[in-house]
């Protein structure tokens, strides 16, 4: 038997603007995101990256406001949390997709996935905070601006 796939969630559950789908072939994952405003190539894009034990959903309160400033405003269940699949479970399985390198290819893979050479800005809180300045890091031709809250970043080793 196998088990079914998350399904979005319901719009009930969502404030007016945002949406809820699937992404498949993030690096392996079928990521869930919350989305919100116009999603053309030419409109900027935000991202937002949740923290422990957070979700997308903990930001779509923030979408709708990004919308009507004339973002798309983007907020994925990060590898191993909520609706976003294909991860291993288990207290044995391998770590190494969860390194921030590794992250920082799940949030640049899904930036791609949604047509974009270049992000507005990626906004990370808690766990996402530092996720974010490694997107910047890493690829700051990608990710030129960066909004870190609530979690200090310690810098490259």
């Amino acid at each position: 038997m196998t088990d079914a796939l998350p399904a979005p969630l319901d719009a009930s559950l969502l404030p007016p603007g945002v949406r809820s789908r699937f992404m498949p072939g993030i690096n392996g994952l079928r990521m869930h995101l919350l989305e919100a405003g116009h999603d053309q190539p030419g409109a900027p894009m935000v991202l937002l990256l949740h923290g422990f034990p957070e979700l997308a959903y903990s930001w779509r309160h923030q979408l709708p406001a990004l919308a009507a400033a004339g973002f798309h405003a983007v907020a994925p269940d990060l590898r191993g949390y909520g609706r976003t699949t294909g991860w291993q479970p288990g207290a044995d399985a391998p770590v190494a997709s969860y390194r921030w390198f590794s992250l920082a290819r799940d949030v640049l893979a899904l930036a791609m996935a949604l047509g974009r050479r270049q992000v507005h800005a990626v906004v990370g809180h808690d766990f996402g905070s530092p996720l974010a300045a490694w997107c910047a890091l890493l690829r700051p031709d990608v990710f030129p601006r960066v909004v870190l809250m609530s979690a200090p970043f310690g810098g490259a080793p």
